[in-house]
């Protein structure tokens, strides 16, 4: 395994969104996600996100997202787009939490 060098990710962007399904939502949230999901993919500056589903039957979903530079992340989220894509995900969950790292180091699986 290899560490990236700094210069190489220190601008990136990493964005955790942890959102809890309410019950019986499960379906909803996917559809509204997959929604967002494709319009974001087409965000400058988006590189990757993901979605992880609880294994422990919580409910606590984790979306993640990477950003070339926290930039291109706060301009799509402080723009109307942003909101008017965002608002159907409100009836599928009852709580949120977002956390936002800078990445400053990487290892890459498989390289040495």
């Amino acid at each position: 395994m290899s560490t990236a060098q700094k210069g190489q990710t220190a601008e990136r962007l990493s964005v955790v969104y942890a959102v809890h399904v309410i019950e019986g939502g499960e379906q909803g949230f996917l559809d509204v996600y997959e929604r967002i999901r494709k319009s974001v993919a087409r965000v400058p500056g988006h590189l990757i996100d993901r979605l992880g589903q609880p294994l422990d039957g919580s409910r606590q979903w984790v979306i993640t997202s990477e950003w070339e530079t926290p930039e291109h992340f706060f301009a799509w989220q402080q723009g109307e787009d942003h909101r008017a894509l965002v608002a159907p995900l409100r009836e599928w969950v009852d709580e949120t939490q977002s956390l936002r790292f800078r990445v400053i180091q990487e290892t890459v699986g498989g390289k040495a």
